[in-house]
C-alpha cells in the first residue's frame, strides 16, 4: 500500500513538471509568441497571465491583449492620443484620472483594480446611465483605456478611502427638484448631493459645470461660473448669438435652489 502511494506521488509530481508546466525559471510563452520588447521585461510585466504551463486557458488567464498594453511603452503615441481624448471629452467633469479630476463617479485609477481592460473597453462604448454617449469607435476606445491604464500607473496612492455614495433614483420624488423641472428635459448632469438628475439628451451633460474639469464652453474659452450662467439662462443669445437654447426665466428663489443643486461647486472660485 505505502508503495502504491509513493508511485502515485512521484507520478502526480511528473505531471506537474513534465506535461505542460515550465520550472520556476522558465517562460513558457516563447513556445507560442514571438518576443517583442524584451527592454520590458518578462511578458507578464506587461500582459498578466501565466508564464509557467503551456495550457492555453491556465496561461492567459486574466491575460492583457497586446492592444491594451501600449501604455507600458514610453512615449506610446497610443496612450497620448487616448490622453488627449479623455481631455477632450472632459472626462474629469465626473471621474479621477491620472491623479486629477471630479469624484462625481468612480475613480478611473482605481479601476484597473476591479475591472479588466476589455470591461473597461465596453464601459466606454456602453455608457450606463447619466454617463454621456460619445459614440468612440473601438480604436478610440482602446486608446483611451491604455490612458486610463498609464494614468493609474501614474497616479499617487491614495491616502485614505473615498467613501462611495449610492443614489437611488427616484422620478417621482425628484419632479419637484429645480434641475429637473427646469433643465431636465434637455440636461442631465451628475450632482454630489443628489445624484444622477434629469433625463434629457438634447443638450450637453451639465456634470461638474462649474469645476475646472469641464469644458470651457461658456464664451470665447471661458469658464462657466455662477454669473456666466445667470447671463446665460436670461438670454442665451447675447452671450453665443447662434444658441438654439430659450431664454429660462427663473425667479430669484428658483434660482438658488438650482445652484444650489450644484453644492459647492458653485461656491468655488474660478481660478
Amino acid at each position: 500500500m505505502g508503495l502504491r502511494s509513493a508511485f502515485l506521488g512521484l507520478l502526480f509530481l511528473w505531471a506537474l513538471t513534465g506535461v505542460g508546466w515550465a520550472s520556476s525559471g522558465e517562460n513558457r510563452c516563447l513556445e507560442c509568441h514571438r518576443s517583442h520588447h524584451p527592454e520590458g521585461g518578462a511578458c507578464v510585466e506587461c500582459h498578466r497571465g501565466n508564464p509557467r504551463t503551456d495550457r492555453p486557458e491556465i496561461a492567459h488567464h486574466e491575460l492583457i491583449e497586446g492592444r491594451f498594453a501600449h501604455y507600458t511603452l514610453e512615449g506610446s503615441p497610443v496612450s497620448e492620443r487616448g490622453t488627449k481624448r479623455i481631455e477632450t471629452a472632459a472626462c474629469r467633469r465626473c471621474h479621477a484620472t491620472g491623479g486629477k479630476g471630479n469624484r462625481l463617479a468612480v475613480s478611473l485609477d482605481r479601476a484597473p483594480q476591479t475591472s479588466r481592460p476589455q470591461e473597461l473597453l465596453e464601459a466606454i462604448r456602453h455608457p450606463v446611465l447619466f454617463m454621456p454617449d460619445f459614440r468612440f469607435s473601438e480604436v478610440q476606445a482602446v486608446e483611451m483605456v491604455n490612458a486610463i491604464l498609464l494614468g493609474a500607473a501614474k497616479a499617487p496612492a491614495a491616502v485614505e478611502e473615498t467613501p462611495v455614495v449610492v443614489h437611488f433614483e427616484d422620478r417621482g420624488r425628484r419632479k419637484d427638484n429645480p434641475f429637473v423641472k427646469h433643465c431636465g428635459g434637455c440636461h442631465r448632469g451628475l450632482t454630489e448631493g443628489q445624484g444622477g438628475l434629469g433625463q434629457g439628451e438634447v443638450g450637453p451633460n451639465l456634470s461638474g459645470l462649474f469645476s475646472e474639469f469641464y469644458p470651457k464652453t461658456f464664451r470665447d474659452g471661458e469658464r462657466w461660473t455662477v454669473d456666466g450662467l445667470k447671463k446665460w439662462l436670461k438670454n442665451p443669445r447675447e452671450i453665443r448669438p447662434l444658441a438654439t437654447m430659450a431664454p429660462v426665466a427663473l425667479k430669484e428663489e428658483e434660482l438658488s435652489q438650482l445652484l444650489g443643486v450644484f453644492g459647492e461647486e458653485a461656491e468655488r472660485p474660478a481660478p
